[in-house]
């Protein structure tokens, strides 16, 4: 006699409840985990925006070592017995942020930038340190997205009351030496976070702009620029097209734009610092103390 075979067991699949259910729990789990992968790229980026910043307040101490202590100008004078007459700041910086070869093609041709180096023209290369991760209104390539793709930025403003408080014919230059500076080198700003695509037509900054042949200083990388009428206001976060504003440090970083000191440190500034402590920081020989908020 034939043993029957027990019928095989079905497998019962999912519910239409059990399914939403299951797909509810991946939404809360994704809903939770999307904001803490968001604060670590933030973190991330803003680690790398302070060491950046490190590397330019090291590079103008050691400019400073080369020139006998005198700090870099805003815009090197045409007539100037240093290299690289008649370009930026950012530019005559270079050998000291580790891009010499750049450097060299520069001052090869450096009224126009123009001079071939590696594939490309020196004012179309992307200086990964003069860009803080953070800033979404540069392109992958370091164009600024307002700009047509003829001139490579930096999210990095230099002072302007310190690099450039004395203006003359030729150019314009600093007061002080990095010894020399008022109201002290920890208590000074160098550089602040300026979004390189703001509301302006031509952007905010260019690090290899030869200023005084192209646009003038009114374009360039820096912030607390007394040619406009915000330039003593407070730094912005989040800014919207809108709202950014030439004149202003600004950051896409929660709440706070990074800054380097004169003295080697970098730190964040939140942006509900009062104007009077914002102003004070910036400007090296108001003889003001810092506020509280500081």
């Amino acid at each position: 006699m034939l043993t029957p075979v027990p019928p095989r067991a079905t497998r019962r699949g999912f519910t239409l409840i059990e399914l939403l259910v299951v797909i509810a729990i991946i939404a809360i789990l994704i809903g939770l985990l999307l904001p803490a992968v968001q604060k670590v790229r933030e973190a991330a980026a803003r680690m790398t925006c302070t060491n950046n910043q490190k590397q330019l307040g090291l590079a103008v101490q050691n400019y400073a070592g080369t020139y006998d202590g005198a700090l870099p100008p805003f815009q090197q004078a045409m007539n100037s017995t240093r290299p690289a007459p008649n370009t930026s700041l950012h530019f005559v910086i270079l050998p000291y942020m580790e891009q010499n070869a750049i450097y060299a093609c520069g001052i090869v041709n450096s009224n126009s930038f123009d001079q071939a180096c590696g594939g490309t023209t020196v004012r179309q290369q992307k200086i990964k340190a003069y860009i803080c991760p953070s800033d979404a209104s540069l392109d992958g390539s370091g164009y600024a997205n307002n700009r047509d793709k003829n001139w490579t930025s930096t999210t990095y403003g230099a002072n302007f009351q310190l690099f450039a408080k004395t203006a003359n014919g030729s150019g314009l230059f600093p007061n002080f030496a990095i010894g020399n500076i008022p109201d002290g080198s920890s208590n000074t700003i160098g550089f602040a976070e300026k979004l390189a695509g703001g509301a302006q037509p031509n952007g905010d900054g260019a690090p290899l702009w030869s200023l005084a042949t192209f646009y003038g200083h009114q374009y360039a990388a820096a912030f607390a620029n007394n040619n406009y009428g915000n330039w003593t206001v407070g730094p912005l976060t989040s800014p919207t097209a809108s709202t950014c504003d030439n004149s202003r440090s600004s950051s896409y970083h929660t709440g706070l734009v990074v800054v380097a000191l004169m003295d080697g440190s970098v730190r964040g500034v939140t942006s509900s610092i009062s104007q009077v402590t914002w102003q004070a920081a910036f400007t090296p020989d108001d003889g003001k103390v810092l506020g509280s908020d500081w």
